[in-house]
């Protein structure tokens, strides 16, 4: 299952508004192939990992499958009817599907045909994989992640001629990445102003390019910069005066199961105060440089009682440099294991 989380993880970014699934077929302990969801409208992981296989190894075999396989029509057949054809001896799933129209039931038609069916195996780990999709299928609003970079004494503050990047090659290779497993990027407008960003993925093999969104009271954007003039400007939408809750249902509508916050302080304020915030990346840079521009705007707490504490965090080092990585509303995403 281990391996089959990472063959899920490929598709991350890319197979949206679907969510991200690995297979992998093994026969007598011996691995014979593997496979993983790579865009919407082809095959699903389960198919690839039995086409993938010799004929010959796929009667009694095993298959691991990190979320539940489909037993309806969409834009592709049943995953279920071809595990059945295939002979499949047993199944082994992560996860089970949280959309009404497929939960519990490929575990049905697979065991109604004999199949031995176990579930439940890495079922956190799995159901942490597709977070963003559970958002979406539950509520049609995206899964919202922000990445901070700021000093030590938590400040984006930076002189205007100089650079706005306050971290180093390794942590900005590591946001790169990030980019790449989701479906839209979005900054404000002072953001926008003040570092005309392209919010593009660079240097990641066979990436999808997500939507890049900007959020502005007024509407006065420059319109020379590069998210307007560039070669993905039709990738750009502009939100004007809208409410949090509009823009997070517009993008669910265009397919955006995660979302990325890229700043600035005022934006990342105003989602903390809502609970709009459900993960986290700080990147901190080796440095103290105080000023007036915090990571985080917004009224803030009245006390600690009330501060969002981060769950399954995680530390990274690039360096100097430090990622501090969590979850504030894993806790809502449920197991479900019938």
């Amino acid at each position: 299952m281990r391996i089959a989380l990472r063959e899920a993880a490929k598709g991350l970014g890319r197979c949206s508004p679907n969510p991200a699934v690995g297979a992998v077929l093994v026969n007598s302990g011996r691995l014979v192939a593997t496979g993983f969801h790579r865009k919407a409208g082809r095959p699903h992981a389960e198919i690839e990992a039995l086409r993938r296989a010799p004929a010959s190894a796929l009667c009694g075999s095993t298959l691991y499958v990190t979320l539940e396989p489909c037993s309806t029509f969409g834009r592709t057949p049943p995953c279920t009817d071809a595990i059945i054809a295939a002979r499949i001896g047993r199944v082994v799933i992560g996860a089970i599907d949280l959309n009404p129209a497929h939960a519990g039931k490929g575990i049905e038609r697979l065991r109604s045909a004999g199949i031995r069916v176990t579930t439940g195996v890495l079922e956190s780990q799995c159901r942490r994989l597709n977070v963003g999709f559970d958002r979406w299928i539950s509520s049609g609003r995206p899964w919202v992640i922000v990445k901070i970079a700021q000093s030590l004494d938590g400040r984006i503050t930076r002189p205007a001629d100089e650079s706005n990047k306050l971290t180093g090659a390794a942590a900005h290779r590591r946001v790169q990445a990030l980019r790449a497993t989701v479906d839209a990027i979005l900054i404000g407008a002072e953001t926008l102003r003040q570092d005309n960003p392209r919010l593009t993925v660079r240097g990641m093999r066979a990436a999808r390019q997500p939507w890049r969104a900007v959020v502005t009271r007024n509407g006065a954007l420059p319109p020379d910069s590069r998210l307007l003039t560039d070669g993905f400007r039709e990738r750009t939408l502009v939100y004007r005066g809208q409410s949090w809750d509009e823009v997070l249902l517009d993008l669910g509508k265009r397919g955006v199961t995660r979302l990325l916050v890229e700043g600035g302080g005022e934006v990342l304020g105003e989602l903390l105060d809502a609970d709009l915030i459900d993960e986290v990346w700080n990147f901190f840079a080796p440095l103290l440089t105080g000023g007036n521009k915090p990571s985080f705007g917004g009224r803030g707490v009245a006390g600690n009682a009330e501060a969002k504490p981060l769950h399954h965090c995680r530390f990274e080092r690039f360096e100097n440099e430090i990622l501090v990585h969590g979850f504030v509303h894993l806790t809502d995403i449920t197991d479900t294991n019938p």
